[in-house]
């Protein structure tokens, strides 16, 4: 198990402060919530973690749990391991009802925690495992395209580059406030993808990752 000093050396010494969304954004959530996992089992003598988690997200997302929303150290570390755990959309809605049960409405930076969360359970139905950001674009990754569904992608969203080769996604990552694409999911018309010095993150970046995930690919359960 990874000890709280053993954070402290990986870059992680303000875990329980209020500094945890550079940390996120500087190992990844899915490395940083097992290490809050594996402290979390250090703490209880539990020993190590199983790696429960196939979904890689590695995005700039401003998600944590604040010092002054849950101030105890045991109870946020506990809170992480929940969120850490989510393996559907459901559960999401259930942490998040507990979360605001026991300690009131949700600030921003736990909405959009809880928020990641629900994302890698929506990715993994498509199969995809992993998620993360490659210079200007977003890597989604593996896919299979069939032909109709590169013309949709090249339609929707100009620039992108798929690899049936290792099966890979690459899309351009479009600018806070655009959108991203303008045909939507069933729509026609397309805008293309604008890349500026404000670049989409947070939630907004999430929702244009599941329009894009939802509008090319199929869900595995429905393609079996």
């Amino acid at each position: 198990a990874v000890a709280m000093k053993d954070l402290e050396i990986r870059g992680a010494g303000n875990l329980l402060g209020g500094e945890q969304s550079g940390h996120i954004a500087s190992v990844g959530f899915d490395l940083y919530v097992r290490l809050v996992g594996e402290a979390v089992a250090d703490f209880k003598g539990e020993g190590t973690v199983e790696e429960a988690h196939d979904v890689r997200v590695d995005l700039p997302v401003d998600a944590h749990l604040p010092h002054d929303y849950i101030p105890g150290e045991r109870l946020r570390l506990e809170a992480y391991r929940k969120i850490a755990g989510v393996a559907s959309l459901a559960e999401a809605a259930l942490v998040r009802e507990e979360l605001t049960d026991r300690y009131g409405p949700l600030p921003d930076p736990v909405i959009a925690l809880l928020d990641v969360a629900g994302f890698r359970a929506a990715v993994r139905e498509y199969g995809v495992s992993e998620v993360s950001l490659q210079g200007k674009s977003v890597r989604i990754s593996p896919v299979t395209l069939a032909e109709s569904q590169q013309l949709r992608l090249s339609r929707l969203y100009p620039g992108s580059l798929y690899k049936s080769s290792v099966r890979t996604l690459s899309v351009p990552r479009p600018a806070a406030g655009s959108g991203g694409q303008g045909g939507g999911q069933g729509g026609g018309r397309s805008t293309p993808v604008r890349i500026a010095a404000e670049p989409m993150r947070d939630q907004e970046l999430l929702r244009w990752v599941g329009d894009l995930l939802a509008g090319i690919l199929t869900p595995i359960a429905a393609a079996g």
